[in-house]
């Protein structure tokens, strides 16, 4: 299973966020992490529908769209509408049945489901969405801030997960060359970094470092 690499556009240069985005596509980004954060579930407010449908215009790579909000059940067609190509939901700000509900919708729709869950949270609140979803992000920070360190707490997690599911294991937070190589062996396979990349002189080397984790 190959190393995929996810830039979350949170460190991005918003004022020319086309360009953020054509350049780490010619990088070798194989798809866009979006954070979207309310203020309430968790302490910061970043963007909501309008940003995704304009970075639609600017890139053919998948939107991985990172719902960090309260009653996300309320606004998940907003970001579909949008231009989202995949939704990953905080398993903290839904229950299980009401995951699995919304998972088939978006199925219909031809959209990728993702759950997330927070270093806190134990794995046991995710095992009955395994079948159903398309990937597991699992947060390496508390999420609300870019520039976070890595929770090494977070990597028996990681492989638990791996031995009960053969999808994509996703890691966020703290992701450098270094923590990259910990996640990668502990059995995740897209790597969402987001100061690490924005924040470099050289897009490309970084996404290299990472993608060449093992």
């Amino acid at each position: 299973m190959g190393i995929k690499v996810s830039p979350s556009i949170l460190s991005a240069d918003f004022s020319c966020l086309g360009e953020e985005l054509k350049k780490i596509k010619a990088a070798g980004a194989d798809l866009i992490h979006v954070d979207v954060m309310d203020g309430h579930f968790v302490p910061n407010i970043t963007i909501g529908p309008v940003v995704i449908k304009d970075a639609k215009r600017h890139t053919d790579l998948p939107l991985d769209v990172h719902l960090m909000i309260e009653n996300p059940q309320n606004f998940i067609d907003s970001f579909v509408n949008a231009g989202s190509d995949m939704i990953t939901l905080h398993i903290e700000t839904i229950d299980v049945s009401g995951f699995k509900f919304q998972a088939l919708r978006l199925k219909d729709k031809g959209i990728k489901v993702g759950v997330s869950l927070n270093p806190g949270t134990e794995l046991e609140k995710i095992k009955e969405l395994l079948g159903v979803v398309d990937f597991v992000l699992v947060m390496s920070v508390n999420p609300g801030f870019s520039g976070q360190e890595f929770i090494p707490e977070v990597l028996p997690k990681i492989r638990q997960l791996r031995a009960l599911f053969k999808g994509d294991i996703s890691v966020d937070g703290g992701i450098n060359d270094k923590t990259a190589r910990d996640a990668v062996c502990a059995g995740a396979n897209i790597l969402v970094a987001g100061s690490y990349i924005f924040k470099s002189k050289d897009y490309a080397e970084v996404i290299r470092r990472l993608k060449c984790a093992k």
